[in-house]
């Protein structure tokens, strides 16, 4: 079993991209998918997507990300990628809520993106966990959790609508 201790560079990075791509033309690029949980490991234990078994051994300063590249040469290479993150998308009611949104998950270092006016929050655990973080902004009426295009029944919606005359 091989076990790799290193990452060799990034699948974003252009250079790394080019060399992956003329790879996987020759079905030359194998890959390991990790769930969010294991991308923070340092030690595991994997099946690739071609089905061979390996370790990865990284130290600790060493972290695993999608797109992490574990092993390259002009044979092959081995690709990290994580499953479909789930994104919990909150909508700020107005200016003052959104910047205490945004200053509120930069303080808990979420992982965040932006679409137009929605925050997105990339759930590395269970959403209750962020949800109730963030409590007292749903409670105050400050932040609405919106639903995702595809999904029609919402678990349970934060539009408490108090009036606050």
């Amino acid at each position: 079993m091989r076990t790799y201790t290193s990452i060799v560079g990034s699948a974003s990075d252009p250079r790394v991209a080019d060399l992956l791509h003329t790879l996987a033309h020759r079905g030359g690029v194998d890959t390991v998918t990790l769930a969010a949980d294991d991308i923070r490991r340092h030690r595991l234990r994997v099946h690739t997507q071609g089905g061979d078994e390996c370790g990865i051994a990284l130290d600790r300063q060493t972290h695993l990300f999608d797109g992490a590249v574990l092993h390259l040469d002009a044979d092959r290479a081995l690709v990290v990628r994580t499953e479909n993150t789930r994104w919990l998308r909150l909508r700020a009611r107005d200016a003052a809520a959104a910047l205490e949104l945004g200053y509120f998950a930069g303080n808990m270092h979420w992982a965040v993106r932006f679409d137009g006016n929605v925050l997105e929050v990339a759930l590395k655990g269970p959403v209750d966990d962020y949800r109730s973080r963030l409590a007292p902004l749903f409670d105050a009426g400050r932040i609405v959790e919106l639903m995702h295009e595809h999904e029609q029944h919402p678990h349970h919606h934060h539009d408490h609508a108090h009036a606050h005359e």
